[in-house]
């Protein structure tokens, strides 16, 4: 599966040049220009890697990155004109894997891409989860029913299954799963989980109605049983 890359950077013209570049290299791109507007993607397009300028209109990129950190463990490239060393490990404890410091050449930031996604590349860590109907190859990305069809998911859709497979056999909290699928100010919205694994059970359960696989833990949360 491509690599989802989330470019965080206010200049326009750098903005679509990284977007062009990550493209021509096979990644998936999408760009925001402002703070609110990266973290909103961060939650609902789930990338693999996300880019952040430090200076945003909106909000500060630390204050950004500290607001991701509160939830999820992407890895960050950090780009910034501060080029102090104060301020770069500032930005490093806040939780970035790296720092770019501008101006910066395209090789060099796709190869620290490169290597910030092979830190946080899935290895034997992550197993295949195999069920009576389906099986979940988390390195590959990849459902597949047991007659071998693949099974087209929605990239939500997708990350509430990975975090069940990850935890295969065991109860996942409501707000544990809010705040990785919804971002962290969005915690108590449980109405979307109902959605979000009734959609799940109509594509993987072969009785939506009584489930087998996809369980639901009254006033826990919910659980995939192999």
């Amino acid at each position: 599966m491509t690599t989802r890359v989330l470019v965080v950077e206010d200049e326009p013209a750098l903005a679509r040049a990284l977007a062009v570049t990550l493209r021509a290299h096979r990644y998936e791109a999408t760009v925001s220009h402002t703070g609110a507007g990266g973290l909103d993607a961060m939650a609902t397009w789930h990338p693999d890697l996300v880019v952040l300028d430090l200076g945003l209109p909106d909000l500060d990129g630390l204050e950004v990155l500290r607001a991701l950190r509160a939830w999820s463990a992407v890895p960050v490239v950090v780009l910034s004109a501060r080029q102090t060393s104060d301020e770069k490990v500032e930005a490093l404890d806040a939780g970035a894997d790296d720092y770019v410091t501008k101006p910066f050449g395209m090789d060099e930031l796709l190869a620290r891409i490169r290597a910030a996604v092979r830190r946080h590349a899935p290895g034997d860590a992550s197993p295949v989860v195999r069920t009576a109907a389906f099986t979940v190859d988390l390195a590959a990305r990849r459902v597949r029913t047991t007659a071998g069809e693949d099974v087209r998911l929605t990239p939500t859709e997708w990350h509430m299954l990975e975090i069940l497979a990850r935890n295969a056999g065991k109860v996942v909290g409501r707000r544990e799963l809010l705040q990785e699928l919804r971002g962290p100010y969005l915690d108590r919205e449980t109405h979307y989980l109902r959605v979000y694994v009734a959609q799940l059970r109509r594509k993987l359960e072969p009785d939506p109605a009584h489930p087998r696989h996809l369980i639901t833990e009254a006033g826990m949360g919910y659980r995939l049983e192999p």
